[in-house]
């Protein structure tokens, strides 16, 4: 019961669309506590069958579409219930170079360890991308998710509800309901610890031919001293994950080359003369932080000045978290994109005019922004549109760009404050000393 009660609350912190049911996780929390005793004994009866899956795609940012599967609220409800179970009993005895969905892991100590490896002079990589990983995971093969899970789980009833979960049909956008001979249902709380439970068995291959590599998720990057070393390693290793795991590398995204020349989780890695390395941000980052705040600071706004603001302020926050880790050199580029962002202010003026609707309501709005009457007269009352007018001497002067510097984030003041002085140095990466 108590791990059911606990497993409720994560699925509600997480919040989350509706599966096939259309019941919400407001609803489910709602009546939790007639389900809780239900939902206990089906689960302890082996009698509990997962519903289906939703199928809902959404587009890859390097073009393409990725299938996400969302199960109902009560299936994620006991998805987190049986990887609370799982996850002491297989989270020790995963592989250090592991970083994806693990605690106290993630990205930034995937780049801190890469970081390392290169440090130590093991400058080139094996790029290798699994392609659609987790729709081709194998159910019942040697390194399978439930093969793996029956050499630690003894209770019958986990593997079989497992197994359910694994075989949930799946129902198309167009209605359509399909069976499931392979893959993990990526989008439900299970999904992660299945996946590293299946390439667990790549990891400590890896570690046993003796080689230096990260792995984050399906992501898979190796580090050799020679191109003639990374080519073997890049068809020995396929010969693996294709004979052995039964999954596919995906020609196309898989290479051998210099760190400086990849997109490792939005990152490239420099090596400098003096040995070190520096973090920057990927040519690919590059281009979709700028296309992001293009699309996000339009011409004409379509919402209010407040509400466009918080969103486009929620991204830039969420997106300096993450690549706080770039080296001061990237200042160029996060001070192009401040300047974007301080351009489109006059879209958040246009914003203002449209919502004064009439003249007269806009001119009297302007005298209590202390514009003088004839400013006031020109720009509420000229003929022209809205976004002409929201570019008026008037308008300017009642909402300087100043007005809007404070309440938009600045990418480059923010990352001057994540990496103070005696940090900008590096320092931060240091992970693992």
């Amino acid at each position: 019961m108590p791990n059911l009660a606990s497993a409720l609350l994560h699925v509600a912190s997480n919040a989350g669309a509706a599966g096939v049911d259309g019941r919400t996780v407001d609803e489910v929390v709602g009546r939790s506590r007639s389900l809780l005793p239900h939902l206990r004994d089906q689960l302890r009866s082996g009698r509990y069958r997962p519903g289906d899956i939703r199928r809902v795609w959404i587009p890859k940012p390097g073009g393409g579409q990725r299938g996400l599967g969302i199960p109902n609220v009560v299936d994620r409800w006991v998805q987190q219930a049986v990887f609370q179970v799982l996850e002491p009993i297989f989270e020790p005895t995963f592989h250090d170079s592991s970083h994806g969905f693990r605690p106290n892991r993630g990205a930034h100590t995937a780049i801190a360890e890469a970081k390392k490896h290169i440090e130590a002079g093991y400058e080139i990589v094996v790029d290798l991308d699994l392609s659609d990983f987790f729709d081709r995971v194998h159910h019942q093969s040697a390194a399978g998710g439930m093969s793996r899970l029956a050499q630690r789980v003894c209770d019958g009833r986990v593997l079989k509800l497992v197994h359910r979960m694994l075989k949930a049909k799946v129902v198309m956008p167009d209605g359509r309901r399909v069976s499931a001979q392979a893959g993990s249902p990526q989008g439900g709380p299970l999904s992660p610890l299945l996946s590293n439970i299946v390439l667990d068995e790549l990891d400590w291959a890896l570690e046993r031919r003796g080689l230096r590599f990260v792995r984050y998720a399906d992501d898979v990057n190796i580090y050799v001293r020679s191109q003639r070393a990374g080519h073997r390693v890049m068809g020995s290793t396929r010969r693996l994950i294709e004979g052995r795991l039964r999954l596919k590398v995906n020609d196309a995204k898989s290479t051998v080359s210099t760190p400086d020349r990849l997109h490792f989780l939005g990152f490239r890695l420099t090596r400098q003369s003096d040995g070190s390395v520096e973090v920057g941000l990927s040519a690919r980052t590059e281009q979709r932080i700028k296309a992001h705040i293009r699309a996000m600071t339009p011409r004409t706004w379509g919402h209010s000045l407040g509400l466009c603001t918080e969103r486009l302020n929620r991204y830039l926050r969420g997106w300096m978290a993450y690549f706080r880790l770039c080296h001061a050199s990237e200042e160029r580029l996060l001070k192009a994109c401040d300047a974007h962002i301080r351009r489109s202010a006059n879209g958040g003026r246009a914003i203002l005019v449209r919502q004064k609707r009439r003249s007269r309501h806009l001119y009297r709005h302007l005298r209590r922004r202390g514009v003088p009457s004839r400013a006031a007269s020109k720009s509420a009352f000229n003929r022209r549109g809205t976004w002409y007018r929201s570019a008026t001497p008037g308008m300017h002067r009642a909402y300087p760009n100043a007005w809007f510097a404070t309440r938009l984030v600045s990418l480059w003041a923010t990352w001057q404050a994540l990496n103070p002085p005696e940090r900008a140095s590096g320092q931060q990466l240091m992970l693992f000393d």
